[in-house]
């Protein structure tokens, strides 16, 4: 009697904690759900966000083919992160999982992608965006001249810019990616390659050659800068 005394506590107990698991994953579940929905109601802020740096960037480069008949700009790409996106990233980073903390721990809910021909032309964009006087710059990490590890080059900038609404102005959070197409070609291939093989580690030999490829890219970037100048001087 006194064993199934014993038994029987214990599934109460491992019941109790259970249920309370039960709980506390409902009520996690929840708090997800509303600041989802918060932030898909608020998503248009960053949408706007993207539209006057685009405005902006296609500006600068008209004026910069004007002037000088070059192009600094290839092409442009953005995106805004999804609410779940964010809500993974906030659990991640080990975030409060909240709105505000949303907006002011990440940088990157607005995001836009700048390529250019040729590396200096990073440069050049990123001093045109230094100078405007309604962009304020947070930060900048250069991973073409400190690459990351795995070989990943491209200009990491953090700005704020001025949206506009009918009663107020607001300075949004912008993550602006500047790199050539060499670059964007073989950060894009490299992605693809470690989404597919998320499941598994990517082996040694595998990231090596992802490694050797970059290291590549970036003395093919190197030597076409140098054919440009030649050709333009």
């Amino acid at each position: 009697m006194c064993l199934n005394a014993q038994n029987q506590s214990l599934e109460m107990a491992i019941d109790k904690e259970y249920m309370m698991q039960i709980k506390e994953e409902h009520l996690i579940a929840t708090q997800n759900r509303k600041i989802i929905k918060e932030l898909y109601d608020i998503s248009y802020i960053y949408h706007a966000a993207i539209k006057e740096i685009s405005t902006k960037l296609e500006i600068l480069n008209n004026e910069f083919q004007s002037i000088h008949e070059q192009n600094p700009i290839h092409n442009l790409k953005n995106r805004v992160k999804t609410p779940k996106s964010t809500v993974d990233k906030l659990i991640r980073k080990g975030f409060e999982v909240n709105l505000e903390s949303a907006r002011q721990k990440l940088d990157d809910i607005a995001g836009i992608r700048i390529i250019c021909p040729y590396i200096e032309d990073i440069y050049t964009v990123k001093n045109m965006l230094e100078v405007q006087d309604d962009i304020e710059v947070v930060r900048i990490t250069d991973y073409i001249k400190n690459p990351k590890p795995n070989g990943y080059r491209s200009l990491h900038l953090i700005i704020k810019v001025p949206v506009f609404f009918s009663d107020h102005k607001e300075f949004v959070k912008v993550e602006v990616q500047i790199r050539t197409i060499a670059m964007d070609f073989w950060a894009s291939l490299e992605h693809q390659l470690r989404y597919k093989a998320k499941s598994t580690q990517v082996p040694q030999a595998t990231s090596a050659a992802l490694k050797e490829c970059a290291d590549t890219i970036a003395q093919t970037d190197i030597r076409m800068q140098d054919i440009h100048n030649h050709v333009i001087q």
